[in-house]
């Protein structure tokens, strides 16, 4: 990773994740979210962000996590992609960091399925590992055919 490179971090069940900075749009703590029939099981739904209608992905799903417990709501991270916008679900907003090269590790070899595949990079924290998450192949389905960050109908 490039020394001056900020990533904002959010967690997802336990884990700990970060994305460059300059991709992320802003966060909203609550949105209505619109189940959509018949699209693949990563898209949560759609959202209506002023106007715009973005897909709201489930990160927990796009990762075989365990599902979000009932009585807790998904903030939506909006972020730029080459397509448009679209929305993140994540479990919580953590903060803007610069790990420097020092803190660079070895993606652990506990880390298996979709999350190392989507998973560029792993730093050490103080008190967790932070995982560089590549936005652009999670997006586009990487090796877990994923087909896009589009609904679909069938």
């Amino acid at each position: 990773m490039s020394e001056g490179r900020q990533l904002s971090t959010f967690f997802v069940d336990d884990l700990c994740f970060g994305i460059d900075v300059q991709t992320v749009q802003e966060v909203i703590r609550r949105l209505v979210i619109t189940r959509v029939p018949l699209s693949p099981v990563q898209v949560g739904g759609l959202i209506n962000l002023r106007g715009q209608i973005l897909t709201a992905i489930d990160l927990r799903r796009c990762l075989n996590l365990p599902q979000r417990p009932l009585c807790e709501f998904p903030v939506n991270l909006i972020i730029r992609t080459e397509d448009g916008l679209v929305s993140l679900l994540v479990d919580e907003i953590g903060d803007v960091v610069e790990p420097d090269k020092d803190m660079f590790e070895h993606l652990p070899s506990t880390l298996r399925g979709r999350l190392r595949d989507f998973v560029l990079e792993a730093y050490k924290l103080p008190s967790h590992l932070l995982f560089y998450l590549d936005t652009r192949r999670l997006l586009s389905g990487g090796s877990s055919g994923f087909p896009s960050s589009e609904p679909s109908n069938g």
